[in-house]
């Protein structure tokens, strides 16, 4: 019997417009001015854009309640649930102890949670199950989840596949009350400003899909930040620097706001090009010019951190070729 034959239809809710809920300003906000509550929404740009720092400067603000990137406040904090699919746990951890020193911050007083599992495949009903009882179990307000590339095996080109597994978050928004952040990567070179979203790789359906968008685009000495929202006015476009300091000998690093007229300076040494190269580095050993090309710093400039990087034992030279210490690089013509 097809659904048309199983008798009377339920009526459909209707209510006059005048009865509808008014809505309150300041409940509309998760993070003010950055992200709508219960919103769903991408971080994006292209590689090294330091996207995935803006994620966990977001989720960390969220759950110590303490304002995002330094001026934005949080309207409604609370738990938070992260994947990180693209770094090791130690690589996480890091990160956030170097946030909390710069927060003044207790990390093990915050109710950050991390998803650890190897993989997760959004596109498998088992792992959306295994994902909305992780929602369940922590009742985050937000959820992090660092690249959308590594969530699935569909093709982000068919805007069928890409329907599917964004409608399955959107689902998981509205029925937790919770904001789904997903990070994905824009096309190198992509747009920037009002056509960012146009620039992210794949199905048109993200950019329409999100409630709040964050887009970054990497200038010459800074990172730009444009905002987008569905139901409120987009603000300027911010210029981010991903900033260093050393606490007690540990570099940690944190993205700053620049007031508008100042200037950038030197802010992405040490820490910021140390891991422009380390990423550089996971793709396989790479020349000087190939490492230049993927850092866009001065080549001076480049030289002195590889030679302290090598000098720490945290880089390889074999030949011409930089490599991390624990890959097997051939000496050219060796072979």
């Amino acid at each position: 019997m097809s659904d048309d034959d199983a008798g009377p239809a339920e009526r459909l809710p209707i209510v006059r417009a005048a009865d509808l809920p008014r809505s309150d300003a300041a409940a509309h906000w998760l993070v003010e001015g950055l992200w709508a509550r219960a919103g769903v929404g991408v971080i994006g740009g292209a590689p090294k854009c330091c996207k995935s720092w803006l994620g966990l400067d977001l989720a960390l603000s969220v759950a110590s309640g303490t304002p995002a990137l330094g001026r934005f406040p949080v309207v409604h904090p609370g738990p938070v649930l992260l994947h990180l699919a693209e770094d090791s746990p130690a690589v996480v951890r890091a990160r956030l102890d170097g946030l909390c020193v710069h927060r003044s911050l207790d990390l093990g007083a915050l109710p950050l949670h991390v998803i650890t599992a190897f993989a997760l495949r959004l596109d498998l009903s088992r792992d959306q199950r295994r994902l909305a009882d992780a929602v369940r179990q922590i009742r985050p307000g937000l959820l992090l989840l660092d690249p959308f590339v590594r969530l699935h095996r569909i093709d982000e080109n068919s805007a069928a596949d890409v329907s599917a597994l964004l409608g399955y978050l959107r689902s998981l928004q509205r029925e937790h009350d919770v904001a789904v952040v997903v990070v994905h990567h824009a096309r190198k070179n992509g747009a920037g400003g009002g056509a960012a979203g146009q620039a992210l790789r794949g199905s048109g359906d993200f950019h329409a899909w999100g409630d709040s968008n964050l887009y970054l685009r990497r200038l010459r000495d800074h990172i730009a930040l444009s905002i987008e929202h569905r139901a409120a006015p987009s603000p300027e476009p911010l210029s981010l620097v991903l900033r260093s300091c050393e606490d007690e000998g540990a570099p940690f690093a944190h993205l700053d706001v620049l007031d508008s007229g100042a200037e950038p300076a030197d802010t992405l040494a040490p820490i910021g090009i140390d891991a422009a190269i380390f990423a550089a580095l996971e793709a396989g050993p790479q020349s000087r010019a190939a490492l230049r090309a993927a850092v866009r710093v001065r080549n001076e400039r480049l030289g002195s951190v590889l030679a302290r990087l090598q000098a720490s034992g945290r880089l390889e030279r074999v030949g011409d070729l930089w490599a991390l210490p624990s890959s097997a690089v051939p000496v050219p013509g060796s072979l």
